[in-house]
């Protein structure tokens, strides 16, 4: 099976880091929040979409 070079980098990157904290989703989240804080941009902050589930689904065509 051909393997992308590119995203195999990727993958190794992202293990890297995230070996860094121990596979930790908690203090890698509290590790960017602190990068983020402290980098002097200004980030938006959006509240979350509010899913409408009023509407009826989508008929769906059957082939044949």
């Amino acid at each position: 099976m051909w393997e992308d070079p590119i995203v195999e980098e990727v993958r190794k990157a992202r293990d890297a880091h995230a070996a860094q904290f121990n596979y930790d989703l908690r203090a890698i989240y509290r590790a960017l929040k602190i990068e983020e804080a402290e980098s002097g941009h200004t980030f938006v902050k959006l509240p979350p979409k509010r899913i409408d589930t009023s509407e009826e689904p989508l008929e769906t065509s059957e082939a044949g």
